[in-house]
């Protein structure tokens, strides 16, 4: 009897193991690396494939490891979708041996669009979504490899992606004349760490960040009581939080800056290396984006 229960565990085990919903699903898979590019997908191929990201709301690309259940499915995957620019820094070996099947999205775009960052090992500031004009162009070199890849409902495709993108640009357009409406000294963008310089070039604000490009490098004393001292001396009424970053060193700031005499609210928190979570607005792209501009926009007003 106890042989017979042991066997059927046994089964169980292995057919659980075994029934991965990648082999009951026979659409054309695509894993992404951050919701952000999962997100462009959906838009772009709808029911089409099926689309998962191996990153969800809250994870932080710098930092993320690669898990069992990540190499099963890029295993799987018809295609592996990721930002590239080194955003992905600890998945970069395993993307590089995934050449045929991995398409870097943000590396269709020229260099000279892209943020020069030395300190940031010699490479680009992949933080292209915070330009939503650069993400617009991201989105079409995805329409045009997806098309590539499915041939047969490439007419679909496009017409998917130039409805996206269209609203893309009136999003683009919109947080453009947001940004202008604050003030113009208080305009400034203080942050976790220093991921949102294209939101800068492209909104005309002041972005600063504690931390350098990623969030590998470290918070020094020095970089706080800077700070500090410019919030200070600037008057800035208010800084962010991001919800891939520990509040650790916006916390310490605060305090810097209540040490000098000064004052400085917490403005609230940011989406910047990770969005909302899914089945929520600000688990759009979109969504995320409007939330951002919302935030800064009434914090610094």
């Amino acid at each position: 009897m106890k042989k017979n229960v042991l066997i059927f565990s046994l089964t169980l085990i292995l057919f659980a193991c075994g029934s991965d919903s990648g082999q009951q699903d026979d659409r054309f898979y695509v894993v992404t690396t951050t919701m952000m590019l999962e997100d462009a997908v959906q838009n772009i191929a709808g029911d089409l494939v099926r689309v998962e990201s191996i990153m969800g709301p809250g994870v932080d690309p710098h930092l993320y490891r690669a898990t069992p259940s990540d190499f099963r499915r890029m295993e799987q995957a018809d295609l592996i979708i990721y930002n590239g620019l080194m955003l992905e820094a600890r998945l970069a070996q395993v993307l590089s041996q995934q050449s045929e099947r991995a398409f870097a999205a943000a590396e269709v775009l020229s260099n000279d669009r892209l943020i020069e960052a030395f300190e940031f090992g010699g490479n680009y500031d992949p933080h292209v979504w915070f330009d939503v004009s650069l993400w617009i162009d991201v989105v079409d070199g995805i329409a045009v490899k997806l098309s590539e890849r499915l041939p047969d409902y490439s007419e679909q495709i496009k017409e998917n992606a130039s409805d996206y993108i269209r609203e893309l640009h009136e999003l683009h357009e919109w947080v453009y004349d947001e940004i202008q409406s604050i003030p113009e000294n208080r305009r400034v963008l203080i942050t976790a760490h220093d991921a949102f310089q294209y939101f800068g070039l492209a909104y005309n604000i002041d972005v600063r960040g504690l931390q350098g490009l990623s969030t590998q490098s470290e918070v020094g004393l020095r970089d706080i009581s800077n700070m500090a001292g410019f919030i200070v001396d600037t008057q800035i009424p208010a800084i962010f939080l991001e919800t891939s970053v520990p509040p650790r060193g916006i916390q310490s700031l605060i305090n810097g800056v209540n040490q000098r005499g000064g004052s400085v609210s917490l403005g609230g928190e940011l989406y910047s290396d990770a969005m909302g979570e899914r089945g929520t607005t600000e688990g759009t792209y979109i969504g995320m984006v409007q939330f951002n501009v919302n935030t800064i926009v009434e914090a610094l007003q």
